[in-house]
């Protein structure tokens, strides 16, 4: 039962090492605009779900943190944030 536990544990690090290298060779983790993006994206799509449940205080902490995502990114964009 030993070497099959390994060879399992080798083929699941494998493949998750596989799904998180981009096409550039780099770990997504590492590409902060991408990141920021998807991050905007997801909580835009959270607050309107928040919002169609009249949960408004949810609504509102999500769309803030949105607007902050975006702000990171339009700072970015320009140069100011490193």
């Amino acid at each position: 039962m030993a070497p099959k536990k390994a060879t399992r544990k080798r083929n699941r690090r494998s493949a998750i090492r596989r799904r998180r290298v981009a096409g550039n060779g780099r770990p997504e983790e590492e590409d902060p605009d991408k990141a920021v993006a998807f991050i905007a994206e997801m909580l835009a799509d959270l607050a309107r779900i928040a919002r169609r449940h009249r949960l408004d205080v949810l609504t509102y902490l999500l769309s803030m943190a949105r607007l902050e995502a975006e702000e990171h990114m339009r700072l970015r964009s320009r140069g100011r944030l490193s």
